[in-house]
Order: C-alpha cells, then sequence, then structure tokens
C-alpha cells in the first residue's frame, strides 16, 4: 500500500469518526429532548457545534473517497449513500436548523417545532443513523475485500 492510499484511508476515517460521533450526540440529544424541555433546548445548543463537525465529517469522507486509487471505491452503492448523507445534511442545516435558531432568538428554545417538521426530524435522524453506519460498513467491506 503507498502513502497516497494510506492517507486516502486515514482521511476517510477520521471523516467517519468525526461525523458519526457528531450524529450520534445530536441524534440522543434530539431523542431526549421529545419529552423534554430542558433537552430540547440543549439540543438547539449542541446543533450549533454538531452541524460545521458533521459537514467537517462528510467532507473528509467524500475527500478520503476521491484520493483512494482503488477501483473498488467508485461503487455506486458507497457514492449513493454518501449523496444521500449530504442532501439529508443539507435538509438539516437550511431547512430544520434556522427553525431551531429563530426559536432559540425569540427565547423559546424549548419550544417543540410542529408535529410535521417533528416528523421530519425523526425521519431525517434515521436517516442519518442508517446512513453513517451504512457508508461505513459498506467502506470497510470494500477496504478489505
Amino acid at each position: 500500500m503507498d502513502n497516497p492510499e494510506l492517507l486516502s484511508i486515514f482521511t476517510t476515517i477520521a471523516g467517519f469518526i468525526v461525523g458519526l460521533g457528531s450524529v450520534t450526540v445530536i441524534d440522543i440529544h434530539g431523542a431526549l429532548g421529545r419529552t423534554s424541555g430542558y433537552w430540547r433546548a440543549a439540543a438547539v445548543r449542541t446543533h450549533k457545534v454538531t452541524k460545521p463537525l458533521i459537514w467537517i465529517g462528510i467532507t473528509l469522507v467524500g475527500l478520503g473517497y476521491l484520493l483512494s486509487s482503488s477501483y473498488y471505491l467508485y461503487t455506486p452503492w458507497l457514492w449513493g449513500v454518501y449523496a444521500v448523507l449530504v442532501v439529508n445534511g443539507s435538509f438539516l442545516s437550511f431547512v430544520i436548523s434556522p427553525k431551531l435558531l429563530a426559536n432559540e432568538k425569540a427565547k423559546k428554545p424549548e419550544e417543540q417545532l410542529p408535529t410535521v417538521w417533528q416528523i421530519c426530524v425523526i425521519v431525517s435522524a434515521i436517516i442519518s443513523f442508517c446512513g453513517w453506519w451504512s457508508s461505513l460498513l459498506i467502506y470497510l467491506h470494500v477496504l478489505l475485500n
């Protein structure tokens, strides 16, 4: 294995560590916030840190994929899941996050979002969780075979 390939693997794994760690933290805060105003307010504050970290993770994973010289990393499954993560992250960053920040600015960070938005957040959290873990498993499968 040559140095560029090692850099690719390191970059990709670093992206998974940063991204998965951040997603886990915000998903736990969000789950706790379903029934608690305290945790809802904490989730709003926490997402200001986790959101950029998730984007750093997504960027590092994508960069690691691109740096790889392995033909097998150009599988449609790997890039398909990656695209879903980018779309899902964009929805959370550019649709949901502004709503949470508006609540915080209005001094109501513990206020629940309307039911339809709550459902969107739950679905998005499931997509995020499944997307990150399946992406990691696909990557490891491709890397080890």
